[in-house]
Parts: structure tokens; sequence; C-alpha cells
């Protein structure tokens, strides 16, 4: 499926497979979670797994190093010891290929096929990497940074959304110079996902706009989540038996999820809760963003990474916590589940919440592979 790009095989010496150069440090890895090799060399701000419809595991990432990467993940089946015990499985990664982008990468999107996956960065630019032809095309622009690009599979057409700090969504066709729509933002685009038929954003001002996507897409209703500080990261979630979007997390910088349902049966389905925070001592927190929230394809339960170094694994429905990592060496950024729910992987690396004067060049980003499909089952009701 994937054509030969130069980029595989051992580097030279002192290098790695995509010729970066070695980690100054040796980091650590608490959790003992895969290490995915050759990561990098700047902070991670997204990773996406291939779709279902693709036989073998990808995994590719979006950084502020300007590159797109990507591997091929090995995830053999979890088997059970003689205490009926599940034993993670090994997990193994090799680099596949990468791209330059223009600028930092802030999103990527896979087709529906997965043999293309759409990026968008700080150049203004969309741009479409055919993984059979290994050709990199641009496809669209913007007037501001693009922060969110998703492909969108409807039931007449086909499209790639992208949303940009220049207050617009727009509907690209990759075979049309022009966008096939534009939709105005009540301001700059934070953080977006699609679930067809539903689109939801959250802006500057801490607003969240939901949309409509079959058909014509168009705004379908504005939501007030309560949170009262800046919205960072967002994700769908489904209806577990017909699986059909029913409403949305959304996270913010002040270490606070919020459960939002577009049509909850009562009132106080609607929530919000605190996460990634640290106790100092009575009455006192450190409060750390929550930089990423996502909903197990499978089981519906919700992950979120923070600014704190760690990750927790929540069930929405039973209002409980499942799991949360150890610390690891540097804020989670970025993370997302594969395709069929087996792995979560996640970013490492320094996210700017504390300035310029807590950077250091010698700490490494890096990427984890935890097998999460046990860990993310929903609590059993009593």
């Amino acid at each position: 499926m994937f054509s030969s790009t130069g980029t595989f095989g051992a580097g030279a010496a002192g290098t790695g497979l995509f010729g970066t150069q070695a980690a100054a440090t040796t980091p650590t890895n608490p959790n003992k979670d895969y290490e995915l090799p050759s990561p990098p060399d700047d902070t991670v701000q997204t990773l996406r797994f291939s779709p279902a419809t693709v036989q073998q595991n990808f995994l590719a990432s979006g950084s502020w190093d300007g590159l797109v990467r990507l591997w091929e993940v090995n995830i053999p089946s979890a088997q059970q010891n003689a205490q009926n015990q599940v034993i993670p499985p090994n997990i193994q990664a090799a680099p596949k290929a990468q791209q330059t982008a223009g600028g930092p990468v802030m999103d990527l999107s896979y087709s529906d096929d997965g043999s293309k996956i759409f990026f968008g960065s700080t150049d203004k630019t969309l741009k479409m990497w055919d993984l059979n032809s290994n050709q990199v095309t641009q496809i669209g622009s913007h007037d501001g940074v693009i922060k969110s690009v998703h492909f969108i599979q409807g039931g007449n057409y086909q499209c790639v959304m992208t949303g940009s700090w220049d207050k617009t969504l727009k509907f690209w066709d990759a075979r049309q110079p022009n966008p096939m729509m534009v939709i105005a933002l009540p301001e700059r685009l934070y953080a977006a996902d699609v679930l067809y038929p539903m689109a939801a954003v959250c802006t500057a001002g801490k607003q969240c706009v939901v949309y409509q996507l079959d058909g014509t897409p168009r705004e379908f209703k504005k939501v007030d989540t309560s949170l009262k500080n800046m919205l960072r990261c967002l994700s769908i979630c489904t209806d577990p038996k017909t699986r059909q979007p029913t409403g949305f997390a959304v996270g913010s910088v002040e270490g606070r999820v919020a459960i939002q349902y577009l049509n909850p049966p009562q009132p106080k389905d609607n929530f919000t809760f605190k996460c990634h925070r640290v106790d100092q001592s009575t009455n006192v927190q450190e409060i750390y963003p929550v930089n990423g929230v996502n909903f197990h394809p499978v089981h519906g339960t919700l992950a979120t990474l923070g600014g704190d170094c760690k990750y927790s694994y929540w069930d929405k429905d039973s209002r409980t916590k499942l799991k949360t990592s150890e610390k690891c060496d540097q804020a989670l950024t970025t993370g997302c589940f594969s395709a069929r729910g087996e792995v979560f992987a996640y970013g490492v690396g320094y996210d700017w919440g504390q300035g310029h004067e807590f950077s250091n060049p010698a700490k490494k980003p890096q990427i984890f592979l935890n097998y999460c499909f046990e860990d993310m089952k929903p609590r059993k009701k009593t």
C-alpha cells in the first residue's frame, strides 16, 4: 500500500530512522508502555491511527518540527493466563515514511479508506499526502493557522473539513481549487471533532457550536458548557446502543471537563468534573490544563491527558475514574485510540503551560502506546 520513501533502515551514527539527533538525556518510561522508535524532534501536536477499513494499524503524527511521520504498529491479540487474567500483548512499531509541511503541523486526518493523510499547519495550507504514490499536493488554504482537519464521508458526498484561526470552517473537495462551502465561526477555532452526521467545535470566547452534516452542512445549535476558562480540546460521544453521536466532552485550561449532551433526558445529565490537579497542601491545588479528551471507540469511556504529565481513564456514565497513569517526564500533549480500541497512543513533551523559562531542550518528545482495552471497560453496574 505504501511506496518507498527512502526513510527506511538505520540512519547515520547518532541519528534515528528519521535522521533525528539522539536525545540529550535518557527519558524514562514510568508506565512501562511501549515507546515508539524515532519520535519527533519537537512537541507532538496530533496523533491519528488509521481507520478500521485498513487491515494493518498505522499511526501518524504531526509535530512542531514541521513533519508528518508514519509508523506501522503491530498489535497482537491479548492472551489470558491460567487465572483468566489478560496479559497485554507485545506491541511493536517501525517507522515507515515522513513528509515535510510548511510549518508546525496542527492536525491531520486519514481518508476513509486509509490511503491518504490530510494535514494542516501554521503555514495556513491544507495538504494531501497520497500514501500509494508518496505525493503531497496542496488542496486548500485559510487566511489563518489551520487548527483542525477532519475527513468526512457523508451519505452523498465526501470532503475534508478544516477549521482555522481565521474564524471559518471550510469544506474541500480535493479535485477542486475552491472550497465547496464556507461557514463563519463566532471566534477563532481551538478544537473540533467529527463523527458523521455531527461536527462540534470549540472556539475562543468559550463557545461551542454543533453542526449537522447530512445533506448540506449547517449549524445545529450553540451550546453553553458552563466552563469558565479557555477551552482546549473536544471529543464527540455516542449512544452505546445505536452508536450515533449524542453529545461531546470539552476540556479547559483550568483542569476541568464538561460532558454535554445535545438532548439530555434530564438537565443534570450535563455535568463537569475536575481532573489533572495536584494537591500541594490543605486546600491548595496546582491546576493544569486538559490537553486532550478522547472517547473509546468500543466502550464509550473517556481518556483525558493533562499538563500534570498524566493520563486518566473515566467512565462518564457511572461518573468514576477507571485509572490514572504514573507521572511522565513531561506534559501529555495529545492522544488517540486505535480504530478497534486496543491501544491508546499519547505524546509526551513540553506544552509551554509554564512559559519559556521552564522549557528544557535536553528533554525530548516521546510517543507511547498503552494497551488499554481492558482498563477502558466501563464500571459494572451493581
